[in-house]
């Protein structure tokens, strides 16, 4: 067949350091040691690729935090980097995947996807036009980057809306020129 889909995506390039300090006060999480990864399709074929991610508290397995737990000094552990941007976080979440140009040694590192934290996405675009915030049309990346500048009071009510929390890993990044991989490994 001569039909097929490709999507494509960019890489986001961040500024970050791999202590906090300074300007870099917003971490990019490694999987936590304390979360599950539970597959329960041997059991249930019908569930197949579906994963329940949660911790155990007591003898119970509870769903893993949410964003706003996360945010809210709910611990994680594991910060790989830190960056100078939440909102460049955020999107990066988004994205999957992007670099950091680590600021104390100019070496620049690759940062994909590991995890997830169990909870699904909400669209922080679609939640402003509902809120009557934003119109459709000014709810692009950028019109988003506008209305958090405009309201910096509410940036963390904004990404709390999304529940999701991406974890990371590092991976080198011997070739610049050399994009991310995709979902098929290319």
């Amino acid at each position: 067949s001569d039909v097929g889909l490709i999507t494509g995506y960019y890489e986001p390039m961040l500024r970050g350091a791999r202590q906090r300090g300074g300007e870099f006060q917003t971490p990019l999480h490694g999987v936590p040691d304390d979360m599950l990864t539970v597959d329960l399709s041997s059991v249930y074929p019908s569930l197949k690729g579906m994963r329940l991610r949660g911790r155990v508290v007591g003898q119970k397995v509870v769903p893993y935090r949410t964003r706003a737990e996360i945010a809210n000094g709910g611990a994680v552990g594991r910060e790989l980097l830190w960056v100078d941007s939440p909102v460049d976080a955020f999107f990066l979440e988004v994205q999957g995947s992007g670099r950091v140009e680590l600021a104390d040694t100019g070496e620049t590192v690759r940062v994909a996807y590991a995890d997830q934290n169990g909870h699904p996405y909400k669209a922080i675009g679609r939640w402003l036009v509902e809120q009557g915030e934003l119109t459709v049309e000014q709810a692009s990346m950028q019109g988003i980057r506008a209305w958090i500048a405009a309201n910096p009071a509410r940036r963390q009510e904004l990404f709390n809306v999304n529940p999701s929390y991406i974890f990371f890993r590092e991976e080198r990044l011997p070739d610049p020129s050399v994009g991310p991989k995709g979902a098929l490994g290319v």
